[in-house]
């Protein structure tokens, strides 16, 4: 979700949580809290002349979602357990997630990253002063809403393990993945093409029982069109309900779904509700 606004950026809403900090400090090597607070202000700066989306705005690349999440230990674990297993971060923007995983244990020849853009995660690189070389994980950029780029149609019937190096889309993993990582993406979108990337993500799971989808983004109790204000505009998002968004999975495949709103105060003190859920395959797939 981006926007056209002349609003200028806010120092005033950076903040890093101390388990963000450290992590910070650890990847870029940055230890002084001045010294990296002035690095991500510019790497912001930058980012935000590529795109003007509020998660930039409003710092939500400098949050680890994926390490608060219930299911992250449990996900590890798919990973110590399995070698071929194969772990992609959807919507992965500067590629925070994916890297905390990484330092968190998941073999970084099994981490798969995607985004729109190309200059997210090279502006990753800037951010946690990496190069490919350093930190040669696998990203692949396009639009998850365009079918030759995301599809639930049968992709690859091939039992071979991908080769990553050469992904041309994500349909090539269909079938192939043991986990998938998906933060603030979904509420992007309309509620009819939130159904079909459900079923379009449900798609590249393998089908073997335990591989998971999880995440969270903006809900409400109540299903249907919420209005907010974001830098100087009034957005409109569509939200699901834990009942409704559970009944999505169910019907993708055979998953064990799991829901919850929590309550979140925005920095004007208005309060909002974010969904953390998943959505666990539980016997052998025909998707």
């Amino acid at each position: 979700m981006s926007f056209t606004s002349d609003i200028p950026l806010d120092p005033g809403l950076y903040g890093l949580d101390p388990a963000a900090l450290e992590f910070f400090q650890q990847q870029t090597g940055i230890t002084a809290e001045d010294d990296l607070k002035h690095h991500i202000l510019a790497v912001q700066a930058k980012a935000f002349a590529v795109a003007q989306y509020h998660c930039i705005y409003s710092f939500g690349f400098t949050r680890l979602r994926i390490s608060k999440h219930l299911k992250y230990q449990s996900v590890l674990q798919l990973g110590r357990d399995c070698r071929s297993a194969l772990l992609l971060d959807l919507g992965c923007c500067f590629g925070n997630d994916a890297r905390k995983a990484v330092a968190d244990g998941w073999p970084i020849a099994r981490m798969i990253s995607t985004d729109l853009k190309q200059e997210f995660w090279d502006l990753g690189h800037v951010l946690f002063r990496s190069t490919p070389t350093s930190f040669p994980s696998h990203f692949i950029a396009g639009d998850c809403l365009d079918p030759a780029f995301l599809s639930s149609e049968s992709g690859s019937t091939s039992q071979s393990p991908p080769d990553l190096s050469s992904l041309a889309s994500l349909n090539d993993l269909h079938g192939k993945l043991t986990a998938i990582h998906a933060t603030s993406i979904f509420h992007l979108f309309s509620a009819e093409q939130q159904a079909s990337l459900v079923r379009a993500v449900a798609a590249l799971l393998s089908p073997v029982p335990g591989s998971i989808v999880f995440g969270s983004h903006v809900g409400h109790p109540k299903q249907g069109i919420i209005r907010e204000e974001m830098l100087g505009a009034t957005v409109e998002m569509y939200c699901y309900n834990p009942e409704s968004w559970n009944k999505l999975w169910e019907d993708a495949g055979p998953f064990k779904t799991e829901a919850v709103l929590k309550e979140v105060i925005a920095p004007n003190g208005e309060i909002g509700w974010r969904m953390v859920w998943s959505a666990t395959m539980s016997t052998k797939s025909t998707v």
